[in-house]
């Protein structure tokens, strides 16, 4: 029985002591073994950032205050309100969360210095080659008694007959050649054959007459190269006299084309650049040439510079007035600052890119930019190497960006734009009445970076200068004029029955071009 009742004491006594020793000791075991989940969910959920409003990715004008889709059947992107404990990056800068950016599928380039490959795309017609080109005019007046060519574009050989021409003029030239070879005179028969060589009656004709002494009354002449007739205009029985152009011979060996590229390209496009041409006529097929000649002048309709191309035909694929389509590598020997092309946003008033500042900040800045080619575009201003450009869904972005920009100070290089006009306190040295002058000493002025120096400056009229003494210690309002030069325009004497505090001024008292926001 004693027994019992020991046991019975000692257990009631353990769980006295257990309820207190958990009683005190609960708090610190709580915080130290993070217990307390409840106070810090609620902690977390405080500081979980809430959405300002949803907006449609491809309308920034469209927003919502909850989720939903937007009119194109997209879910809508949850805009927060930015974050301004970072770094300051000035207007514009925008911050998206990451799982946003993910889902935005937003992609980022860097700018870089490298070699553009201008390639230079236009349109161009197939020629002749004009080095090549002959035109074929009778020297004399006559009839076409024999046609040997019957149409444009039929082949011929060097040598070939093309025609038969009556011409009373021929005849009488032959026969004062017979004349001379009768007369047994050199000088007359030498003469009579350059007549006949001059009016391009060819070379066996003038042989056979000096052998059998007979005139011909048609005489035939030939072809002087082997290409294809083009330019056909007469027939058999046809006049024909000194100007009439009877055909022309080219040869497709080469050919020529002649593209045209716009006046903001010219500069670009040199002899000798590699070339590029297709044909709808034959698809997938390619001819490389190169540029053969550049025009001197631009078309004062279209604003476009011709340039001449030549390529070699193997084959004769290429017809005279086909149309083909150009590219010309104008490659550059220098490197740029460029960025992908899609990069850019480009305006009717300005172009600008999304530059992405890390941790999920980006902003729009205006770019200034020049040559464009397949992939790249030509930063001339805006951008230094090493930014990294948003180069997919910046569209969003960029409206967001635009909301709080000032554009006009955009660009992340440019500084803003020191005042017209600071105080500074000023010892005077000396004050030159005749002048309007004085010579001060001035402490440090930061907006300007002018360290603490000796200086002259001239006085404003609205100065009292009687109230100028030398040695006088006071504030002075120094102010850049439009030529450049500085001037004292206000002063302040501390101790002046004028002077006044803050809280005496009033709105007459103050100049808005005066004041600037911290």
């Amino acid at each position: 029985m004693k027994k019992s009742v020991v046991v019975l004491v000692v257990l009631i006594t353990g769980v006295v002591v257990g309820s207190l020793v958990t009683l005190v000791t609960y708090p610190q075991l709580s915080g130290f073994l993070n217990l307390s989940g409840v106070p810090q969910t609620t902690e977390l959920k405080s500081e979980e950032k809430k959405p300002l409003y949803w907006v449609a990715p491809m309308d920034a004008n469209y927003r919502r205050d909850k989720p939903g889709k937007s009119p194109m059947g997209m879910d809508l992107v949850p805009v927060y309100e930015e974050d301004t404990g970072g770094s300051d990056v000035g207007p514009g800068a925008v911050k998206i969360m990451p799982h946003v950016v993910n889902n935005l599928g937003v992609r980022t380039a860097e700018a870089k210095r490298a070699e553009m490959e201008s390639v230079i795309q236009t349109v161009g017609y197939v020629g002749y080659d004009e080095d090549q080109l002959v035109h074929i005019h009778p020297r004399v007046k006559g009839w076409i008694d024999k046609l040997y060519i019957k149409a444009s574009g039929d082949p011929v050989k060097k040598g070939q007959p093309l025609y038969e021409i009556y011409s009373p003029e021929l005849v009488n030239a032959q026969e004062e050649l017979v004349l001379a070879m009768e007369r047994g005179s050199p000088r007359l028969i030498r003469a009579s054959e350059l007549r006949l060589s001059a009016l391009r009656v060819p070379r066996i004709e003038i042989s056979n007459l000096k052998k059998t002494g007979k005139v011909k009354q048609n005489i035939t002449f030939y072809s002087p190269q082997s290409g294809v007739v083009d330019n056909l205009d007469i027939r058999e029985g046809f006049y024909v006299q000194p100007g009439t152009t009877v055909m022309s011979i080219g040869v497709l060996e080469q050919v020529w084309v002649e593209a045209e590229v716009f006046e903001r390209q010219a500069s670009l496009v040199k002899v000798g650049q590699p070339v590029t041409m297709t044909l709808n006529y034959v698809p997938g097929k390619e001819w490389h040439g190169s540029v053969d000649y550049i025009y001197p002048s631009i078309d004062q309709q279209t604003r476009t510079l011709r340039v001449r191309l030549r390529f070699d035909n193997e084959g004769g694929v290429l017809k005279p007035n086909m149309f083909a389509q150009v590219m010309i590598h104008a490659g550059g020997a220098e490197k740029t600052l460029i960025v992908p092309k899609e990069a850019v946003i480009r305006t009717g008033q300005s172009n600008r890119v999304v530059l992405a500042l890390g941790d999920g900040r980006f902003k729009s800045v205006n770019v200034k930019v020049g040559r464009y080619d397949q992939q790249s575009a030509e930063i001339l201003s805006g951008l230094a190497e090493g930014d990294v450009v948003v180069s997919s869904a910046q569209f969003l972005i960029d409206s967001e960006s635009s909301k709080t920009s000032d554009f006009k100070r955009m660009s992340h290089e440019e500084k803003a734009e020191p005042p017209k006009s600071v105080w500074t306190e000023a010892t005077i040295n000396t004050v030159m009445a005749e002048q309007r002058q004085v010579n001060v000493n001035h402490t440090k002025i930061d907006e300007w970076d002018w360290p603490e120096m000796t200086m002259d400056f001239d006085v404003a009229e609205a100065v009292e200068l009687s109230s100028l003494k030398e040695g006088m210690t006071l504030h002075v309002e120094i102010s850049k004029t439009r030529d450049d030069q500085y001037e004292i325009t206000a002063i302040h004497i501390p101790g002046n029955k004028d002077d006044k505090s803050l809280d005496d001024l009033n709105m007459d008292d103050m100049s808005l071009d005066d004041m600037t926001l911290e």
